[in-house]
């Protein structure tokens, strides 16, 4: 049958918060009975923005990471609840029942990707429902998703073999190292920027004092003498590669021009950098 997911694009994110206002008009001060309590004012974000900045002056870009419930298949939350508090519905959607996990704060640290918060006044955990109660009444989508400006958040409602499908098109990615055990339902768009790390730089002939960007010079970046990648600079002389692992090593450039070949001082990787100009 047809289940539930979440695909959000990193990419773009611009951290408007309006998903997480959305969810807060819903949900704070609403019982939904059978699908919720209440969620506080303050101290909770079911749908929470980390945030992460990548680079060194002057190539420095920030990414924000939308974190709901993942939804998992293999939710790690069902099996740590007792009397079958937490439970996953056919359509895929994973449920705190809000009324048999009451006193169960183990649940909170039983998600590892930190999607369950703990409602001290009426002693419940609880985490975004996927506006279950809105999708039970026709809605087509959650208030997050409906409220997004620019995209970032979609919303899937397929059977398993479409979505493996979607998956593998547009090169998706699940989020964390418990994803593979887990099994989430929300995949991401563009999660490099991230999780992964970039070198950049710029091409430019002369020198500080007079000097001019160089358009086009192919640029090379090797680790242990092996290839990896290749592009060429812009019309600004600038480059960028980027999804490298984070503390990967040493990596050198190589610059090509039409007036013959430079070789950058190597590059140890510990985050994303800039190697600023380099002269040729």
């Amino acid at each position: 049958m047809k289940k539930f997911s979440f695909i959000i694009d990193v990419a773009m994110c611009e951290n408007c918060n309006n998903c997480f206002l959305s969810c807060k008009d819903e949900h704070c001060g609403n019982e939904w009975p059978g699908y919720s309590a209440s969620q506080p004012l303050h101290g909770q974000r079911w749908m929470n923005i980390a945030r992460k900045e990548r680079g060194t002056f002057p190539e420095i870009d920030v990414a924000y990471l939308p974190k709901p419930c993942m939804h998992c298949d293999d939710a790690p939350c069902i099996e740590a609840a007792q009397d079958n508090a937490v439970y996953k519905r056919e359509d895929g959607i994973v449920v705190i029942d809000p009324l048999k996990a009451r006193g169960q704060k183990k649940l909170v640290k039983s998600c590892p990707f930190g999607a369950i918060w703990w409602n001290e006044e009426v002693q419940l955990p609880q985490k975004c429902t996927f506006c279950a109660h809105l999708l039970d009444k026709g809605w087509k989508q959650p208030r997050c998703v409906q409220s997004c400006p620019t995209g970032a958040l979609a919303f899937l409602h397929v059977e398993d073999d479409e979505l493996e499908t979607i998956v593998q098109k547009e090169n998706l990615e699940c989020f964390g190292t418990s994803s593979s055990s887990a099994r989430p339902r929300c995949f991401y768009k563009n999660l490099h920027r991230y999780t992964k790390c970039f070198i950049a730089g710029s091409v430019a002939s002369g020198n500080e004092g007079e000097s001019e960007c160089v358009e086009g010079a192919i640029v090379k970046l090797l680790q242990g003498g092996v290839l990896l990648s290749e592009q060429k600079s812009d019309d600004f002389g600038d480059f960028k590669f980027d999804r490298l692992p984070p503390k990967s090593g040493n990596y050198s450039i190589e610059i090509e021009t039409t007036e013959g070949t430079k070789r950058a001082a190597n590059i140890q990787l510990e985050e994303s950098v800039s190697v600023g100009t380099l002269w040729v």
